[in-house]
């Protein structure tokens, strides 16, 4: 077992306890997941998906430029580089948590101004 120290979120591991449940109960059964079981049409589309819109994709690029550094950088790095959270960490010194918050808040960014220029 498992000691758990107080530093780590518990409900981590029970979710993955009961993924990994559901997965050996579809095996066990030889039952395979439906797709219609998850909402693959989410009305929150994720900020690589509308690249693949080409007048999105400028929109993205015109925020990007204006975006601040490190969100520009990191930005970039993950979606157009394709480089890890860990790699992105190491080039600017930082940890692999520093580079997804660094991430995450520059997706929110753009989906803000996104968003804001669909209201307009």
């Amino acid at each position: 077992m498992i000691p758990l120290t107080g530093n780590k979120d518990i409900r981590a591991w029970l979710f993955a306890i009961a993924r990994n449940t559901l997965y050996s109960w579809y095996r066990r059964n030889n039952k395979t997941i439906p797709l219609s079981d998850f909402d693959v049409s989410s009305p929150e589309q994720s900020v690589i998906q509308m690249i693949t819109d080409s007048q999105t994709a400028f929109s993205i690029h015109e925020i990007l430029h204006a975006m601040p550094q490190p969100y520009k950088e990191v930005f970039t790095l993950r979606v157009f580089g394709e480089l890890s959270f860990e790699q992105i960490g190491r080039l600017f010194g930082k940890s692999s948590g520093w580079a997804r918050v660094v991430f995450f808040r520059a997706k929110n960014m753009i989906r803000e101004q996104l968003e804001e220029k669909d209201d307009e």
